[in-house]
């Protein structure tokens, strides 16, 4: 009788312990039938929610950037990002590689040398996507982002709206979602001009 009582007491264990480690991949899914081909091109980076320190010293600073997706021979996807830094257009370039199934991509951070996990949550690919970034920085500290791109740099209001919600869900409140301005006068036509 111990032993069936041992038993069972460890795999409730091992059953509680399996939910715990899946809950927050539970709580993303991917965008059905995902096609990457119509992903591909100029995106605005609109808004964002995330858990990061970094994010929430400098969400008052930021300001929207350009991201250019593109194909790799792999399958995967070089994400091509150019932002304003002190009156400078840089340009960034992170590897997406495949992780399973369509929409799901997985990157090494520059930074921490982490992996991190990208679902592509939502998109109707002329107007907005919503992806989903999760990994660590180093020591144990988790990372979470929320991201909203969009096709022009003003998307409509329920597109923000659904990005609200979208972040909402995932534990972020309403004080770590920003909705990027566009840059300065001038920095959208430098970012433009340069995909």
């Amino acid at each position: 009788m111990g032993a069936l009582c041992t038993l069972w007491l460890g795999l409730v264990l091992l059953g509680v312990l399996g939910a715990l480690q899946t809950s927050a991949q539970a709580q993303v899914s991917l965008q059905p039938n995902f096609q990457q081909d119509k992903f591909l091109g100029r995106w605005f980076t609109s808004g964002l929610a995330s858990n990061s320190s970094w994010f929430r010293e400098k969400k008052n600073v930021l300001s929207m950037c350009m991201s250019v997706v593109a194909p790799t021979a792999d399958g995967g996807l070089n994400l091509t990002s150019t932002f304003l830094r002190k009156d400078q257009c840089e340009t960034r370039t992170l590897l997406l590689r495949p992780a399973g199934t369509p929409g799901c991509y997985s990157y090494t951070s520059p930074h921490w040398g982490s992996t991190h996990d990208v679902w592509v949550v939502a998109t109707n690919y002329e107007e907005y996507a919503l992806l989903y970034t999760a990994g660590s920085k180093g020591l144990g500290q988790d990372f979470h982002m929320a991201t909203l791109y969009s096709r022009t740099q003003t998307p409509k209001a329920e597109i923000k709206e659904k990005f609200s919600t979208f972040a909402k869900t995932q534990g972020f409140t309403e004080d770590a979602i920003v909705f990027l301005p566009q840059t300065g006068e001038g920095g959208a036509a430098n970012l433009m001009g340069r995909d």
